[in-house]
């Protein structure tokens, strides 16, 4: 159990500290995005919880040799020279940070495999999940940036209402 000022708390709290200062906000948030997408879109014709845990997997990984390939051959078109291996190891994380953000619904899904979950529930917890991760990340952002909490909770919920519009467009298209 994770009592409030126990050290796996203070190690959580400093992961997610370090995590807010890193480059890499911004590329969890992107595969965030591509797979509440993808969830989005396969919610009209479910396929198993194993076959949307194996779509998700494979867009992130199709996202991240994308991003490999297009940020190494952009580094190399800006720089007119190889791209150099601390560069590559920056490119290799950033990725690494789109494929998590992309596949981190697979846990609902999984857990819906193994009968912890309906289907449908796996489905809703995962796109609850992506827009709070989005309004988590709006907040950061404010607070990071100076802005007053109440601020800061209007940029969290103007973000968050992105990704209820679309829940909102996939329920009127029912």
């Amino acid at each position: 159990m994770l009592l409030p000022h126990s050290p796996a708390m203070a190690r959580l709290g400093a992961f997610v500290r370090s995590h807010l200062d890193s480059h890499h906000v911004s590329r969890v948030l992107y595969g965030a995005i591509i797979g509440l997408a993808l969830i989005f879109g396969l919610e009209h014709h479910p396929p198993t919880a194993h076959e949307t845990t194996v779509a998700l997997l494979a867009t992130a990984i199709a996202v991240s040799l994308a991003e490999i390939f297009s940020d190494v051959i952009g580094t190399e078109t800006r720089t007119h020279r190889r791209v150099q291996r601390g560069e590559l190891r920056e490119i290799l994380a950033g990725s690494l940070a789109v494929a998590v953000g992309v596949a981190f619904p697979i846990v609902y899904f999984e857990l819906a495999a193994f009968g912890v979950l309906k289907l449908g529930t796996a489905f809703n917890v995962a796109e609850w999940s992506g827009i709070a991760l989005t309004a988590f990340y709006g907040w950061s952002a404010g607070r990071l940036a100076g802005q007053s909490r109440l601020a800061s909770a209007v940029q969290a919920c103007a973000v968050a209402l992105i990704g209820v519009a679309l829940i909102g467009l996939k329920v009127l298209t029912h």
